[in-house]
C-alpha cells in the first residue's frame, strides 16, 4: 500500500500549481537549454549538455514526486471529529517546557508541510506523535536525543 500524504487544501493547491508550472513553463525552459547545449558540438566533452541533462533529470524527478504526492494526498482540513479540544492536524498548540519554563507555539501539520524553523511540526515527528490526541492541561513526554522532554499543553486551537 502506498504512503498517504496528509496535507491541507492550501498545500494541495500549491502542489497543483507547482506541477502545472513544472510541466509547462519549466519543461520548455529545460528543453530549450538542452537544445542550445546540443548545438555546441561534441557531446562527449560538452559540460553544458551534461548540465542540461542533469537539470532535465531533476525536473522529471520533481514532477514524479509531486504527482505521487497528489495521487496519495489525504486532505486534513475536514477534521470534524477533532473539534473536541484534542490535538490533531491543523491545530495550533501552545506548550510550556516544564524544565525551562519557556512557552512555545507550534502548528501540527502533515509531513509535507513541516517546517520546524517556522513552528510547523509534523504529526510524524516525535513531538507531533506525543501531542496528537492529547488535550489542554495534559503533560506529555517527548523522546529526544538529549533525553525525555516534558511539556504541558496550555492551549489548543483549531484553524477556522
Amino acid at each position: 500500500m502506498a504512503k498517504e500524504f496528509k496535507i491541507s487544501s492550501a498545500r494541495l493547491k500549491e502542489l497543483e500549481e507547482e506541477l502545472n508550472y513544472l510541466k509547462t513553463t519549466r519543461e520548455k525552459e529545460v528543453a530549450e537549454h538542452l537544445k542550445e547545449a546540443r548545438s555546441f558540438g561534441d557531446l562527449s566533452e560538452n559540460s553544458e549538455y551534461d548540465e542540461a541533462k542533469n537539470e532535465q533529470a531533476k525536473l522529471y524527478g520533481r514532477i514524479a514526486e509531486v504527482e505521487n504526492i497528489l495521487a496519495h494526498a489525504v486532505i486534513i482540513d475536514d477534521a470534524s471529529d477533532e473539534n473536541t479540544g484534542h490535538i490533531g492536524l491543523g491545530c495550533t498548540v501552545r506548550v510550556k517546557d516544564l524544565e525551562t519554563g519557556d512557552e512555545e507555539v507550534y502548528e501540527i501539520v502533515g509531513s509535507q508541510e513541516a517546517n520546524p524553523m517556522n513552528g510547523c511540526i509534523s504529526d510524524d515527528s516525535p513531538f507531533g506523535r506525543a501531542m496528537v490526541g492529547r488535550g489542554e492541561g495534559d503533560v506529555v513526554e517527548v523522546e529526544a536525543p538529549v533525553g525525555v522532554l516534558k511539556f504541558q499543553i496550555l492551549s489548543v486551537e483549531r484553524k477556522a
